[in-house]
């Protein structure tokens, strides 16, 4: 069965574009929650943050996808303004588009695969991509988000969660990082090479594109081993 590992990266609108009744609606509770100015002051930065976590508020920068057997992947990412051809570097494939463009070639690009692989894809991938998706008229080829075990999924989209299976369905208290992950297993986790996922931001607007996409395949890396090991070490069959 063909594997496929998928990751995306993200960025959250501008706060100051946005009308009144949005940033209403993300802030009605803080005054109600806070119990100081301060508090007030910091629960808002952390909302002004966060708006890339929330495909509501934000949008989608890079898709990477990497093919297990293979060793193959292709990263398509936001590069607004630049002109960028595409390219191949230690056997993933860049491709500079729009958003739309990404969403796209994703759905299309998945259609031969059956069995997917991620790292808190339904609790974050998968839900962002449906709904921008929506958002930019794109029509999904496969469900992602079908029943949470593996052994009540569609047959033609079995989606492995490693964050579920790591967890064991919550019954692990703290859900883990990947990073931290990848620290107790020996895997080299993506931060080791400088970047942080929330850093992505200020890297698009510094119109570093081309970094965001690497940092991508870091975790399409990183994710792709901690399957692995899940696998051979952690999987009972």
């Amino acid at each position: 069965m063909p594997k496929l590992v998928f990751d995306i990266e993200t960025i959250g609108e501008d706060w100051e574009q946005m009308d009144a009744p949005t940033q209403k609606a993300l802030t009605y509770w803080l005054k109600k929650e806070a119990y100081s100015e301060e508090a007030y002051e910091s629960a808002l930065a952390n909302v002004k943050d966060g708006l890339g976590f929330s495909p509501y508020t934000g949008e989608i920068v890079v898709i990477g996808v990497l093919d297990i057997e293979a060793n193959k992947g292709v990263v398509y990412y936001q590069a607004p303004g630049v002109k960028a051809e595409d390219f191949t570097e230690n056997n993933i494939t860049f491709k500079a588009m729009t958003e739309k463009e990404m969403l796209e070639s994703f759905w299309q690009g998945i259609v031969e695969y059956n069995e997917f692989i991620s790292f808190n894809g339904r609790g974050f991938d998968v839900p962002f991509l449906m709904i921008r998706s929506a958002a930019l008229k794109v029509k999904p080829s496969k469900d992602l988000m079908s029943n949470r075990y593996l052994t009540s999924q569609k047959f033609n989209a079995l989606h492995i969660d490693l964050m579920d299976q790591l967890s064991f369905y919550g019954a692990v208290q703290r859900r883990p990082k990947l990073h931290l992950v990848c620290r107790a297993l020996g895997i080299k986790s993506p931060k080791e090479d400088g970047v942080d996922g929330d850093e992505v931001k200020t890297l698009f607007k510094n119109k570093e594109y081309l970094k965001i996409a690497k940092y991508n395949v870091g975790d399409l890396m990183a994710t792709k081993e901690v399957y692995q090991a899940w696998n051979d070490f952690i999987n009972v069959k």
